[in-house]
């Protein structure tokens, strides 16, 4: 049974022993040491791990053997299913008062139980800012963010602040090479335009949809961007081209850039 967004019962009475203001508020993160301690001396402090999980049956659609396109079914579920784990993410993350998230991972993990069955994992930790400020974004919700711990204090100092994480998905089925072309291509360099331009185009629509969800944000730009190819079960010549970085903003006209430093470790 679930009570508020997706959220199960006992995911909510772990939120609520996690709130502040109890008589016994631990927090839990997954930051290493030195992310943690860098994300308190950015001016935030751990409230909890959150999570959101979806497990989704994946379905089927054919592609045409000798033809570049794009495979909407698909596409339109590898997103939906991870737009559900952020939102269940983002609402435990409400549930905490939180105002971001730190550290978020996004994961797939196909099931044994089911050939078309996939887990589409998002945990990150949820913090608060020490002092007041316009941290969550314009439609209202925690601000997530996959950078890590020294990127976001790097972020924060510099005078930005992120949005939200940001994602393009592109299911593509890549044509086959008729046989009296392949064979001709044996022994030589040589391009092989099809396949360039079905990778080129797979890339750019996740592009494409990546940026329009930070212009919805009203970002001025994605930063820690990520274009993966992930073949998952579907076979050679089927591939999901997944675009994703962090919206940021300006939290002030002026910024200041922290130098880099020189660090040489002490060996015995």
């Amino acid at each position: 049974m679930t009570t508020v967004d997706g959220i199960p019962e006992d995911a909510m009475r772990r939120l609520a022993e996690m709130k502040p203001g109890q008589k016994t508020t631990l927090f839990t993160s997954d930051l290493s040491v030195n992310e943690f301690l860098l994300v308190r001396e950015a001016g935030f402090r751990p409230l909890g791990m959150v999570l959101g999980s979806s497990i989704y049956h994946v379905g089927f659609q054919f592609g045409r053997w000798s033809k570049n396109q794009e495979l909407e079914v698909l596409s339109n579920a590898m997103y939906h299913a991870r737009e559900l784990a952020m939102t269940r993410m983002e609402a435990e993350a409400d549930v905490l008062g939180a105002d971001g998230i730190v550290g978020v991972r996004l994961d797939i993990e196909f099931k044994e139980f089911g050939s078309d069955l996939a887990e589409f994992i998002a945990v990150g930790t949820a913090v608060k800012a020490d002092e007041p400020g316009q941290w969550r974004n314009n439609t209202g919700k925690p601000f997530t963010s996959d950078l890590s711990g020294q990127d976001f204090w790097t972020l924060v100092q510099a005078g930005y602040a992120p949005l939200g994480m940001v994602m393009g998905s592109c299911v593509y089925h890549v044509a086959h090479q008729r046989f009296w072309q392949a064979l001709g291509n044996v022994g030589q360099n040589v391009e092989i335009p099809q396949f360039t331009e079905a990778l080129y185009d797979a890339r750019e629509l996740a592009m494409s949809r990546m940026q329009a969800e930070a212009e919805s944000l009203q970002a001025e730009g994605i930063v820690g961007v990520q274009l993966l190819s992930l073949p998952h079960r579907w076979g050679g010549h089927t591939t999901e081209f997944f675009a994703i970085g962090t919206a940021v903003k300006p939290l002030r006209a002026d910024h200041s850039i922290a130098k880099p430093q020189l660090v040489l470790p002490l060996v015995d």
